[in-house]
């Protein structure tokens, strides 16, 4: 049986009149596209691999140039549904197969908030939030799921593995990911295998969902709240055989390309519809690119001029494309201002409506005003950054300041914070000026020690909070005490 939550906090203040009177809202969230990936960000064309569909959408409204993020998958999509620091819902974790990771119950989720504003809400795509019932989408705020990949694409590759462990072929269609789809009660059914066959064909089938979606809904009498989690460009990146060679650098290259084709597909479908003037579309990367993941011939993302990659703390894994538009609300600019995927859920809040949970912290801010261009400045000027539920990084203001080192592991250059292994600093922790050095690569903590006073309040004020609201225990899987 479907849960049914009473929120009562979730209640109207200060908004439209009546539900017709609210803005549809589309976000488009990518998975591992970096910063220096796209046309709208100096990449695309000059690197063999144009994104002319992505590129308009940013020219149209307001493209981000200090977007922040988490450092991983699940991190930041934990973060963008429920507005808070991924520690706080048990997922500061990449969750990978057969470990238990999963969203908690008592999240408020943008589904929940946009379904007590009377909107019809749709997930379609990658969703990576945990396979447990409590986490499915249908559990989770959101009506239907549709070509559902609750874990990451590079679980396309466990059957060959499985197949040459000799494991019996019962057991490997037992555990093999797979394809999910919500039934009429939101009970997920799987409706087929996630094979690297597939790979090629899911970006089109979570296109054509989502265009199907669109046409439906904008003969409704409702507003919608639709959520496409493309797959592109994370490993495995394998395209549908017309982008295949597309691009002039690869595997890599192609993915971009196809992603930059099924976004305008979506971009397309809301002006058929007829819905584009009241339609806001929000187009995100959940971290940077992991150039050095897999083999040679797949590698090919950018991060542009920042140091990192996914899984780590570093700028290059923590800033991401990002751009809003709402045609007559949003005027096209570029805005530098620090914005956080935190930030997501308490301006969709403001601009629809709706009250945020008062019964927990969140730490994303409203940026309305912001975004609206009623204001050019941001009102974050902070950040801390965490790989499981220890804190690894606090960027504050142009300054990014660490108490840790990451070290790459033998064999694993990728995901350094998360597949390598961390080193204490003795004294102090390294500070950067990433303005300065956006590679950080030199340590200023002999003439910028003074920031350490603001480090300091930051981490307190996060540790105080945690008196009232300790975070779930977190999963670990390399320490189990004695």
């Amino acid at each position: 049986m479907q849960r049914i939550r009473l929120l009562p906090f979730l209640i109207a203040f200060m908004g439209c009149a009546n539900a017709q009177d609210k803005p549809n809202v589309v976000v488009m969230l990518a998975d591992n596209v970096g910063y220096g990936d796209l046309g709208a960000y100096g990449a695309g064309e000059v690197r063999g691999m144009p994104t002319p569909r992505i590129d308009q959408l940013a020219s149209e409204g307001v493209r981000f140039t200090q977007f922040l993020v988490e450092p991983g998958c699940t991190p930041s999509r934990a973060a963008l549904q429920t507005g808070r620091y991924s520690p706080r819902s048990g997922l500061g974790s990449i969750i990978v197969a057969g470990t238990p990771n999963t969203l908690q119950a008592n999240e408020v989720t943008l589904g929940e908030l946009f379904k007590s504003q009377g909107y019809a809400t749709s997930y379609i795509g990658k969703w990576h939030l945990g396979a447990s019932e409590q986490s499915w989408p249908t559990r989770q705020g959101f009506d239907q799921y549709r070509v559902g990949v609750v874990e990451s694409s590079d679980s396309t590759l466990y059957r060959g593995g499985m197949q040459r462990s000799g494991l019996p072929e019962a057991v490997i269609a037992a555990s093999e990911p797979g394809i999910w789809e919500s039934g009429p009660n939101g009970d997920l059914k799987k409706v087929r295998p996630y094979t690297i066959d597939y790979r090629r064909q899911v970006e089109a089938d979570i296109a054509d969902s989502a265009v199907e979606y669109i046409q439906r809904q904008a003969k409704a009498s409702e507003p919608f709240l639709l959520f496409v989690g493309w797959t592109n460009t994370h490993y495995p990146s394998l395209v549908a055989p017309e982008f295949d060679g597309k691009s002039r650098i690869g595997p890599y290259g192609d993915a971009i390309m196809e992603l930059d084709h099924r976004t305008g597909q979506v971009l397309d479908a809301i002006k058929t519809a007829g819905v584009e003037d009241n339609t806001i579309v929000i187009w995100l990367s959940d971290n940077g690119a992991a150039p050095t993941e897999g083999p040679a011939e797949f590698r090919g993302g950018s991060n542009g001029p920042f140091r990192g990659e996914l899984g780590d703390a570093l700028e290059g894994s923590l800033r991401v494309p990002a751009m809003i538009k709402w045609p007559g609300r949003i005027a096209p600019r570029t805005s530098n201002a620090m914005v956080s995927i935190h930030d997501i859920f308490p301006t969709l809040a403001k601009i629809i409506g709706a009250a945020i949970p008062a019964d927990r912290p969140i730490d994303g801010v409203d940026q309305s005003d912001l975004v609206l261009g009623k204001q050019t400045a941001s009102k974050r000027e902070s950040l801390i950054t965490f790989l499981g539920d220890e804190i690894v990084a606090v960027r504050w203001r142009q300054f990014r300041i660490y108490p840790k080192q990451f070290i790459s592991s033998a064999g694993n250059p990728a995901m350094a914070g998360i597949g390598g292994y961390r080193a204490e600093l003795t004294g102090y922790p390294s500070i950067f000026n990433i303005e300065q050095d956006p590679r950080e690569e030199l340590n200023t903590v002999a003439v910028n020690a003074w920031t350490l006073a603001p480090y300091m309040k930051l981490i307190g004020e996060y540790r105080k909070s945690l008196e009232q609201y300790p975070n779930p225990k977190a999963v670990n899987l390399t320490k189990f005490g004695g």
